[in-house]
């Protein structure tokens, strides 16, 4: 491997180190706030290479759950955010990944399977929710999402922060933690049974986006690994009662297992 191909030309590696002093004892669930994660001139490189968002290469979701686009095309990528994705895939990012948050055997998800690029503007929203559990195309169970922020003049009062919620009983309870989406603040978490999602309305300017990078990693699933291959949406308050929005979340979360993926 040359010189220029290892990740820390572009993450500085206490970065990864500081991930595990947070790990153990953060609450509801395992993760870590990590600030200046990409070396400054990357993360600037990063923001700037993130398409319009009136461009037709996104993916958008818009609905009352979820009102967002993405983009995961690795030919679609830039030089840099290439460059980025692939070195957070390479095996010496992911073992300093896996020492830290304790996952001997984690994988990174290359294939970006609900990764990549996301976008938000003003208006957008993420309702709580769990993640898949079950890689659609893998054997695999979801294990550690990486989240990096790349929007540089994002102010405060314009919210879209990212909360963390107990889990009361199968449903998000408490708010425990909200993150503000700070420039090149990158947000590393346990996917196994942890509601999470926009905990505030975002009301940027119509020039500005909420901008993240999102990288998934793996691990070999337990023998009661929930098989769950779609995420599992929960209502806001405000829609508690609403048998619409508890329609679309049956229909949102009914797909097809791994399992019967893996029969085809």
């Amino acid at each position: 491997m040359k010189p220029a191909d290892r990740p820390t030309d572009m993450i500085d590696g206490e970065k990864l180190r500081a991930i595990g002093k947070q790990w153990g004892n953060a609450v509801p669930f395992a993760h870590a706030v990590i600030d200046d994660f990409f070396d400054p001139k990357i993360a600037h490189a990063l923001a700037d290479e993130f398409p319009p968002f009136g461009n037709e290469l996104w993916n958008e979701y818009n609905n009352p759950i979820e009102i967002k686009k993405t983009c995961n095309a690795w030919d679609k990528f830039p030089p840099t955010t290439y460059r980025a994705f692939w070195l957070l895939s390479l095996p010496t990012f992911v073992g300093e990944l896996a020492h830290a948050v304790g996952a001997d055997d984690l994988v990174a998800d290359v294939g970006l399977n609900g990764g990549g690029w996301h976008i938000h503007a003003c208006g957008g929203k993420l309702n709580p929710h769990l993640d898949y559990s079950m890689h659609p195309k893998l054997n695999y169970q979801r294990r550690i999402n990486l989240l990096v922020y790349l929007n540089p003049d994002w102010q405060s009062e314009w919210g879209g922060r990212l909360g963390f919620y107990a889990d009361d009983g199968g449903q998000p309870g408490e708010l425990v933690k909200a993150v503000e989406p700070k420039f090149n603040r990158a947000v590393i978490f346990d996917t196994r049974n942890s509601w999470h999602g926009l905990c505030d309305a975002i009301t940027c300017p119509p020039d500005q986006y909420r901008k993240s990078l999102a990288m998934y990693f793996l691990s070999t699933p337990p023998a009661d690994a929930d098989r769950r291959g779609k995420a599992l949406f929960a209502p806001t308050a405000d829609q508690r009662d609403d048998p619409e929005i508890a329609e679309l979340i049956r229909k949102r979360s009914r797909v097809e297992s791994a399992d019967e993926v893996s029969r085809k």
